[in-house]
This record gives structure tokens, C-alpha cells and sequence, in this order.
């Protein structure tokens, strides 16, 4: 967030409908660089950048969208079972994009 005036601003970030990530937000160069570590999927969204002096003030909206490789919200489980028995077998997965789930029965799909 670089802005230029006389005499000089005081910069304010905020997360437009929530809050900065709390003990993972940092500032540089003046507050004119917000920094977050160890980003989640929550993470996403606007951010606001506030420029303010005497004179006045100015804003931008940067927006942030976290991409995430597949992962297992509950990963699948081997079953023994024995003959007429029923068996379920649950796969649930996330990421961004959402990722598609196929299923394949000795390497043959399903």
C-alpha cells in the first residue's frame, strides 16, 4: 500500500467482513506492507488498505484468494468383510478448487 502525500499518511489495514489473522499478521516499510504467515483457506478474502492525514484520506481494496491442493477431510479406511456383509466406504476431500472425487474398483472405475 504505497501512497504519497504531504504531510506524510498514517496506514491502516482491515479485512473487509472480518478480522486480521490474529498473531499472524505482520507489518513492513511503514505499515505500507502487511505480511501474513502460515496462510489458510480463511485467509481469503478483501483487504483494505487506509491511507490518512490531516487532509484527508484514501483507501484500495486488494482482493486475496488462497488456493489450496487436495486434502482429506476423512480419508478413505480398508474394510474386511466377509461374504454378504455390507461395507461403506467414505472419501471426503477439499481444496480450492474443489477437487473431483472418482472411485475405481481395481483400477477400474466405478
Amino acid at each position: 500500500c504505497f501512497c504519497f502525500s504531504r504531510p506524510t499518511p498514517v496506514i491502516r489495514w482491515i479485512k473487509e467482513g472480518g478480522e486480521l489473522p490474529a498473531n499472524r499478521t505482520f507489518f513492513e516499510n511503514f505499515k505500507k506492507t502487511l505480511k501474513i504467515i502460515d496462510v489458510s483457506e480463511a485467509d481469503s478474502g478483501n483487504y483494505k488498505c487506509i491511507a490518512r492525514n490531516v487532509l484527508g484520506s484514501v483507501h484500495h481494496v486488494i482482493s486475496v484468494t488462497v488456493k489450496a491442493a487436495p486434502y482429506w477431510i476423512t480419508a478413505p479406511r480398508n474394510l474386511v468383510l466377509s461374504p454378504g456383509e455390507d461395507g461403506t466406504l467414505i472419501c471426503r476431500a477439499n481444496g480450492n478448487p474443489k477437487p473431483s472425487i472418482s472411485w475405481l474398483a481395481n483400477g477400474v472405475p466405478i
